[in-house]
């Protein structure tokens, strides 16, 4: 049985750094049978990168990878995610990390969740292993 060609939609720009990755997954080692399977994500490396070169921002990650030990003094459960005024630890004012947040949202590297007034920020990270992988076989 063969498969009929793989198709790959383009992306928006090819200088965008918007990433095609072809996923090849081991069905039986016996037969050698592989299936290849095209991911189409928007993960633009470029955004991505500009998010990651404020140091702030990488502090933001770093303490969203471990909320239970930065943001334990929150009212809501961590499991939420954590709210932007509990990001006073990083040393900022409420509207430059509402900002960094931001930008840190543009580059899908959080996911928020709005309840009530509240917006929750979580690290995307789907995204975060994606970017990773990419640039270990990138550079």
């Amino acid at each position: 049985m063969t498969a009929g060609p793989f198709f790959c939609p383009p992306s928006r720009s090819t200088r965008s750094g918007l990433v095609n990755r072809i996923l090849t997954i081991h069905i039986s080692e016996e037969d050698n049978l592989e299936i290849a399977i095209v991911l189409w994500a928007d993960m633009d490396l470029n955004e991505i990168l500009k998010a990651l070169a404020h140091p702030k921002r990488v502090e933001i990650l770093t303490k969203l990878k471990d909320p239970h030990a930065h943001f334990s003094s929150q009212a809501h459960p961590v499991e939420m995610g954590v709210c932007a005024s509990q990001f006073e630890t990083v040393g900022l004012s409420q509207s430059t990390v509402s900002a960094h947040l931001a930008i840190l949202q543009r580059a899908d590297l959080v996911t928020t969740r709005r309840v009530g007034q509240w917006i929750f920020y979580k690290r995307n990270e789907d995204t975060i292993q994606a970017f990773l992988a990419e640039i270990g076989t990138t550079l």
